[in-house]
């Protein structure tokens, strides 16, 4: 595969993808199985969209489950799960066709937007207030000073459990920026050494084996955040068999994890009120 997959290619490997997963998965699980069953390339897959944190394939991606949830195949959670409908599900009988005619077809008889009607400007409307924030914040961390980014990451670690987090940020210390105890349970602990770096780019497996020779004899467990991505190869390194696991953070899983711990990101709740004037009648 030598071009970046269409979204609309994707919608049947979502759907594979899903049904391989047990019938729900995350964005990342949805992703990675995704680019096994297409075979997409590292090249392809470091291609960006735009000036964001997301690759051009994760928002083609994107685009796929939309069309299957507002075809009524896919459904997902608040904390960003998502599900088949309904299980088992025979892909033979899916026509991508059909389902990006009937969601664009929807979407020409409503007053959601006045804009000519096609995949981007029909369901970008349902996202654009999502795309907006994830793009503003991504943005803001790529302007921060690298020490401003290291004390967000205390913070972040600090509001996730995390105790003792300091920033190190020592020249010649092998990149290693801080380090944290982890705490499990409220029993459990363990020492781990974290670095944060602000790409735009993907994060190769060399620097993650960089990382892990820092760490050689000082803790067995890191944390690797950044702005930008992983490679694949980098994401295999992280894993390695024999060697010191590495977790790893990229943009778009630190843009979350900023939101679900309310950091920089406010969220208002709309009251909808329904009027059921059966009600009324059945006094």
């Amino acid at each position: 595969m030598n071009e970046v997959p269409t979204y609309d290619s994707m919608i049947l490997p979502t759907l594979e993808a899903l049904h391989t997963l047990g019938g729900s998965g995350t964005n990342k699980e949805i992703y990675e199985q995704v680019v096994q069953l297409l075979n997409i390339p590292d090249d392809i897959l470091e291609i960006s969209h735009g000036n964001t944190s997301q690759s051009e394939v994760e928002y083609r991606l994107a685009w796929s489950r939309t069309y299957l949830k507002q075809y009524g195949l896919l459904e997902n959670s608040s904390r960003g799960v998502w599900s088949l409908v309904s299980t088992p599900i025979n892909l033979n009988d899916m026509d991508v066709k059909e389902i990006v005619r009937t969601v664009q077809d929807t979407y020409k008889s409503t007053d959601i937007s006045p804009k000519t009607v096609n995949h981007i400007t029909t369901l970008e409307t349902l996202e654009e207030e999502e795309l907006s924030w994830h793009q503003q914040i991504h943005k803001k961390l790529l302007s921060l000073e690298p020490s401003a980014f290291e004390r967000l990451t205390q913070r972040l670690l600090r509001e996730s459990g995390f105790i003792q987090v300091q920033v190190t940020g020592k020249s010649g210390d092998g990149g290693i920026d801080g380090v944290g105890i982890a705490r499990i349970n409220g029993f459990l602990s363990f020492h781990v050494l974290f670095q944060c770096k602000r790409y735009q780019g993907s994060v190769s497996a060399s620097q993650i084996r960089d990382f892990r020779g820092a760490m050689q004899g000082r803790t067995d467990k890191g944390l690797f955040i950044t702005t930008g991505r992983f490679t694949k190869d980098a994401i295999k390194e992280a894993t390695r068999d024999g060697a010191p696991p590495i977790d790893l953070i990229d943009g778009e899983q630190l843009v979350q994890r900023l939101k679900e711990l309310g950091l920089g990101v406010k969220i208002t709740m709309i009251e909808s009120i329904e009027v059921d004037l059966d009600w009324f009648t059945n006094i």
